[in-house]
């Protein structure tokens, strides 16, 4: 068992390179986190599969955001924060000693509840992670343009910024910025996505656009999202992971887990009996 504590992140490290081939995109084995005394999640282990809409659901303080700041190590931030038990990415247990922080978050990327983009212009809010990630110079204006272009495309945000990249990202409509802060993680080629509640401050219509955006981004990421909407994971995720009190109650497909769930605590969270 591999125990992580804030302090591993600044041991020298090197980039979580693949240990082994595996047909899931994270697989999470015996997960235990406290803060300080208090425990927030209690053996936790799940395999959640590449290239699908994974959402963690259950009520307010279940460990649900905490699971998923886990596959970035961004609970580390706390210096009482105490890890035990494995997250392994493509077979590589990010908890290894020799994982860098800084290749993890790259290929593990997070976007949050509400849109945070840079006080920049558009375009230097796309290219700013990859710029951060190159040595001086080394990055051509040419390649610099394919990336913004690449990206906003890839979030179908193009067409409607193409004129005014130069213009700053803050006045952008909070969908349009929230796609934009996926935008912005997609030049560094990450594998995973995690989405902690990205559409809770957004209205009907960007709600919609969000959602549309990451069915159509499940092609070629692992995409792991919290939601306290049940409708929200209905309509977007293929499998669901219904959490209690730190604990993983039941992980099925979304429909499975919606329609026959198991566990008759899930029928009663799913029915609205509490949470």
């Amino acid at each position: 068992m591999i125990t992580s504590t804030a302090s591993l992140g600044k041991r020298p490290m090197t980039a979580p390179a693949p240990a082994t081939t595996t047909e899931y995109g994270i697989e999470i084995q015996a997960l235990n986190l406290w803060y300080g005394n208090f425990q927030a999640l209690i053996n936790v282990s799940a395999k959640i599969k590449p290239r699908l809409i994974t959402a963690l659901i259950g009520p307010s303080g279940c460990g649900k955001t905490t699971l998923l700041r886990c596959h970035n190590r961004m609970n580390e931030r706390y210096p009482n924060v105490r890890t035990e038990g494995a997250i392994r990415v493509r077979g590589k247990n990010i908890f290894d000693p020799d994982v860098s922080l800084i290749e993890l978050r790259k290929s593990v990327g997070m976007v949050f509840q509400r849109p945070n983009p840079l006080p920049l212009s558009i375009y230097e809010n796309v290219i700013f992670g990859l710029r951060a990630h190159s040595r001086i110079g080394s990055l051509k204006k040419s390649e610099a343009n394919q990336a913004v272009e690449k990206a906003l495309r890839e979030v179908f945000l193009w067409d409607d910024v193409k004129d005014g990249l130069r213009k700053k990202a803050t006045g952008l409509q909070l969908e349009q910025q929230q796609k934009l802060c996926i935008a912005r993680l997609l030049p560094l080629k990450p594998q995973i996505l995690l989405m902690d509640e990205p559409c809770s401050a957004l209205d009907a219509r960007g709600t919609e656009a969000v959602e549309d955006l990451l069915v159509a981004l499940r092609e070629q990421y692992t995409i792991v999202i919290v939601t306290h909407n049940m409708a929200q994971a209905r309509r977007v995720s293929d499998e669901c992971l219904y959490m209690l009190n730190g604990e993983l109650v039941e992980h099925n497909t979304t429909s499975e887990l919606f329609v026959k769930p198991r566990d008759k605590r899930t029928e009663n969270y799913i029915e609205g009996r509490y949470g």
